[in-house]
């Protein structure tokens, strides 16, 4: 039964995804692996945590959360913004200072979050429901260039 609404709510949202499209430059996207790095406080000084950030689409810095897990990181980030009384986050970009997961897809499709980006690799599984879900998904984002691996139509400047 949680499967199945969650399925529900995830197709709903992929045709909202449809309908309203938020655009990013390219050469803005590049520039936010180094906002996300300057707002770690707390790797400063272990350099052993995750983090996951929340920009607008102008690439400003809403939200930051660093742990020990990626996963938590994310789930920060969003707890926060359901906290706060902003869900859906349809207008916005998450970063994530690992490798994107099809977990943290889902949990971004379901906050209402439009497109992921990732300074390391996707999962097969991730790129599959980002695209089946018609989210943007961009991996290895760091040294100024990205792959993106769903929804290209999201990234201005990008090379398809």
């Amino acid at each position: 039964m949680i499967i199945a609404e969650s399925e529900r709510w995830i197709e709903e949202f992929a045709a909202s995804q449809a309908r309203g499209i938020v655009v990013v430059d390219a050469a803005l996207l590049v520039k936010l692996p180094d906002e996300l790095r300057r707002a770690q406080s707390v790797f400063d000084r272990t350099g052993g945590l995750h983090a996951a950030a929340l920009f607008d689409a102008a690439g400003k810095l809403l939200v930051v959360r660093e742990d020990v897990g990626r996963h938590n990181a994310v789930d920060k980030v969003i707890g926060a913004e359901l906290l706060a009384g902003r869900l859906p986050l349809s207008e916005r970009i998450l970063l994530v200072s690992g490798r994107a997961s099809f977990e943290i897809v889902q949990k971004a499709a379901r906050a209402g979050i439009p497109i992921i980006c990732a300074v390391s690799a996707p999962s097969s599984l991730a790129v599959d429901t980002a695209r089946r879900f018609g989210m943007t998904l961009a991996g290895f984002l760091r040294d100024e260039r990205f792959n993106v691996y769903a929804g290209p139509q999201r990234i201005a400047g990008a090379s398809r």
